[in-house]
């Protein structure tokens, strides 16, 4: 089963790695610029989901300029929002005013999506709701005969719900083979490691593979990898792509540390971040 991005001639839309990593850096000094407006956001949770969300509406949704995708796709994991809402004011679907204002009295884009929002489609501000709603949607999409596929992505701190569980278990048994999952592996739950506080929360593909489940790996921050590894998939059934990320990726000190779960940094921790994305992007360049 093909679902390549298409074009409105039918044409395949070649999915550019190297563009994507500059949108990602663009949208995380976004993200940094409008921290600095509210006392608090979910930055660490968006910039480790940052390059999983970019290839999901770039590398295979039907996104075209100002319209909201063709497929569907739910942030589970609500907290990582700013990534969604970036990715849709790439797209022209949320304004840049907008974007900027999040968070803020008055704005309609919270800290988590919100249904009713153009380009969301579920509200996912409690956790583990997101895989059970996308099986209820894949299975009316069957039974409707709508050709579009439908993605999700979870954190693993709330793979630990039973209503996530009883999803993983019931999609295979229904065949939803347009059901794409990944899952957003950065080991960190809001207040600490899952590794350590949870260690027989592993291995979580053996567990997945037993329900029946089309399972891979890859380097969540990878988009070439992220990309090949979800084409590559068989297609006979539901999938779920555990994608190996790092909360907080790209800002040394926010990587691998709860505490920027939810938090602004000052003014000066606000520099230094963004002369590390700077720092990175001219590695990039003469690489």
């Amino acid at each position: 089963m093909s679902i390549n991005r298409l074009d409105e001639t039918g044409s395949t839309v070649p999915f550019d790695a190297a563009e994507s990593r500059r949108r990602c850096r663009r949208m995380r000094r976004r993200i940094l610029d409008i921290s600095q407006n509210v006392p608090a956001l979910h930055i660490a949770p968006a910039f480790s989901c940052l390059e999983i969300v970019d290839v999901i509406y770039f590398g295979f949704m039907g996104c075209e300029p100002g319209a909201v995708p063709s497929d569907t796709f739910i942030l589970s994991k609500g907290h990582g929002a700013m990534a969604q809402y970036l990715v849709l004011e790439e797209l022209g679907v949320l304004s840049e005013s907008e974007v900027k204002n999040c968070g803020k009295a008055g704005s309609r884009l919270g800290m988590h999506p919100d249904y009713g929002t153009p380009g969301i489609e579920a509200s996912t501000g409690s956790l583990g709701h997101g895989l059970a709603m996308a099986v209820g949607m894949a299975l009316a999409d069957k039974v409707l005969g709508r050709d579009r596929m439908v993605y999700v992505v979870l954190s693993d701190g709330e793979l630990q719900e039973g209503s996530v569980w009883e999803a993983l278990m019931l999609a295979p048994n229904l065949k939803l083979d347009k059901l794409i999952v990944i899952v957003d592996l950065n080991d960190y739950q809001a207040l600490g490691k899952i590794s350590q506080a949870h260690p027989n929360f592993y291995p979580i593909a053996d567990k997945v593979r037993a329900f029946g489940w089309e399972t891979a790996e890859a380097d969540g921050h990878d988009q070439h990898k992220v990309y090949d590894t979800i084409l590559a998939r068989e297609g006979n059934g539901p999938f779920l792509l555990l994608a190996h990320t790092v909360k907080g990726k790209g800002v040394s000190y926010m990587e691998h540390t709860p505490i920027w779960h939810y938090r602004s940094p000052s003014p000066e921790e606000y520099k230094q971040a963004i002369c590390e994305l700077d720092a990175a992007e001219e590695n990039d360049r003469h690489a």
